[in-house]
């Protein structure tokens, strides 16, 4: 890969594809699924701007709803770039996983707040999933690319399938918080202890 391309770049040449793609809809792709949405909101605007200084894209505008939109597709030069990339070995990126840091620092933080925070990601988790269930009916309508992309959300609820496991591990395992105890009755004082008869 040319060492002005990152994983990234490539991501967005991949989005481009062959029918071309604006900074927003390239944006909407990657925010689909989440979990493909590696950078910045702002960086989905940027880097195709730099792709297409160096090459890898051509830039067009076109009329859009209330101005016109920046439109890029795939140079010569950018197809040949994915290629190149499809031709390495696949390599494994290291992951970079918030539930996996909390679990590097349960010790310090204690399993209690570890347990309550990891629990709250349930509701993530079932969002992702919703969004999985839209890429799989969106990529019915793309049969250039349906198979591909079918490939890649069954792998993607798998991997949502391993932070459940992950999620249920951790309330199983860690601590569940303490109910408050109930404060003791004290007995009554000779000043308020109802007389003897």
């Amino acid at each position: 890969m040319a060492n002005d391309l990152s994983l990234f770049s490539i991501e967005v040449l991949g989005l481009v594809g062959r029918q071309g793609a604006g900074p927003h809809d390239l944006l909407r792709f990657a925010q689909r699924g989440r979990m493909l949405a590696w950078a910045g909101e702002s960086q989905y605007y940027t880097e195709p701007k730099r792709l297409a200084k160096l090459g890898y894209l051509a830039a067009r505008k076109e009329p859009g709803k209330t101005r016109e939109r920046t439109v890029y597709t795939l140079t010569d030069k950018g197809l040949e770039a994915l290629r190149e990339y499809a031709q390495r070995p696949v390599t494994f990126t290291p992951l970079k996983s918030d539930a996996l840091l909390r679990m590097l620092i349960c010790d310090l933080t204690g399993e209690e707040v570890t347990r309550e925070s990891m629990i709250a990601l349930r509701d993530d988790l079932a969002d992702i999933a919703a969004r999985l269930d839209q890429a799989e009916e969106a990529a019915h309508g793309l049969p250039h690319r349906e198979k591909y992309l079918l490939i890649a959300t069954h792998f993607l609820r798998r991997y949502l399938e391993l932070h459940e496991d992950l999620v249920d591990e951790v309330e199983r395992e860690l601590s569940a918080p303490a109910t408050a105890p109930r404060s003791p009755r004290r007995a009554p004082s000779a000043a308020t202890a109802p007389a003897q008869r």
